[in-house]
């Protein structure tokens, strides 16, 4: 009985963990650049019992032990890349990927990633333009440097990231080199820091992990003036929280079937 209720509450544990990973799904339903989140289950410590001599019978095929199992527990929480819609907004700093790609931004002098590409560009004090997060963060070049649009100029983004800024008519252009975006290689080994943005663990090589992301990959185009929506489906979603709390609900029937079993041994009298 001791089992059961272990087995009953490791699992319990790991499916209030799935409801809390589908909940934040559903409250990113509409946030832009989002991605989904997808678990990954496995059993916890599995062993083979042994049985008594008595078991062991002439003609018997199937090994004398007995497996035990202590429930399941969530081994991973990776991340569904999958291409969300794009919304066409029209704004020169809005930016989308198509493809397995994310921007490169700075956040408290580390590299983080994201795909939310709702930037702004902010003015500096001789008159340029800074491109930059809404929340601040500076956007990367290929080269891990600023992206610096100078004074009256337009920014223009083509396809492959290459940036260039547009002046008044009869000027020409000028380059301004092409946006940072790296190739998620193993996505199960990024990590959710907040604010839409992801990193890598300390310890973990980088280019295990993601990769700079060659000229004109093919799959991949960035798209000016467009901002790519959350990859969340409510369908699949709700789908999920309903096996999910059957599945909670199951688990703790059998804690309590447990106890009540053990609380009718504890009164039992020779």
């Amino acid at each position: 009985m001791n089992n059961s209720m272990i087995t009953a509450a490791a699992s319990m544990y790991s499916l209030q963990q799935k409801l809390d990973m589908i909940a934040d799904n559903m409250a990113n339903l509409n946030t832009a650049g989002y991605k989904r989140k997808t678990s990954v289950f496995e059993d916890l410590l599995t062993s083979v019992q042994p049985q008594e001599d008595a078991f062991l019978l002439a003609g018997r095929r199937t090994p004398p032990g007995f497996t035990q199992g202590w429930g399941a527990r969530m081994s991973a929480m990776l991340l569904d890349l999958t291409q969300g819609t794009l919304q066409e907004t029209g704004l020169e700093s809005d930016l989308a990927i198509e493809g397995n790609a994310l921007f490169q931004i700075t956040v408290n002098g580390t590299t983080a990633y994201t795909r939310h590409g709702a930037f702004q560009l902010i003015p500096l004090p001789n008159g340029d333009r800074q491109l930059v997060t809404a929340d601040g963060h500076a956007v990367q070049d290929e080269f891990g440097l600023d992206i610096i649009v100078p004074a009256d100029y337009k920014l223009v983004v083509s396809s492959d990231g290459v940036m260039r800024g547009e002046g008044l008519p009869g000027t020409l252009p000028i380059e301004l080199g092409r946006i940072g975006l790296v190739q998620v290689l193993k996505p199960e080994l990024l990590r959710s820091i907040g604010d839409n943005l992801y990193g890598v663990s300390e310890g973990t090589d980088i280019a295990q992990v993601v990769q700079p992301l060659e000229e004109e990959a093919e799959g991949v185009s960035v798209r000016q003036g467009f901002i790519e929506q959350s990859n969340v489906d409510l369908t699949t979603e709700m789908a999920d929280l309903i096996a999910v709390q059957r599945a909670y609900q199951l688990s703790a029937r059998a804690l309590a079937s447990a106890e009540q079993m053990m609380s009718m041994a504890n009164n039992l009298r020779g």
